[in-house]
């Protein structure tokens, strides 16, 4: 089953290729994606690689949390679950907004 790392701390400069071969030594990466902001459409400084199983996440993790990539320290984790975030009254969700 396919385990979901995230990587933080990137340099702005990353991209999903960059990652994808550098998680690569370390087993078969389902994925790559490094999040962008979408008003300015520049990297957000962290991505989620999907690893194909969890030996070769936990040998990513293992070599790569910590160390220089493209010039920074990264951090590398298993990723959490998003947090569902509370509804402010401030959204619009297709409806009517609150008042």
């Amino acid at each position: 089953m396919a385990v979901k790392l995230f990587v933080g701390k990137l340099s702005y400069d990353s991209t999903d290729a960059s990652l994808t071969t550098l998680f690569a030594q370390y087993g078969t990466v389902v994925s790559a994606q490094v999040i962008m902001d979408r008003d300015s459409g520049r990297s957000k400084g962290f991505a989620f690689v999907e690893m194909e199983d969890d030996a070769a996440a936990q040998a990513a993790i293992a070599a790569l949390d910590g160390k220089d990539f493209e010039g920074r320290m990264i951090v590398v984790n298993v990723a959490k679950p998003r947090e569902s975030r509370p509804d402010n009254g401030n959204s619009f969700r297709g409806g009517f907004q609150r008042r």
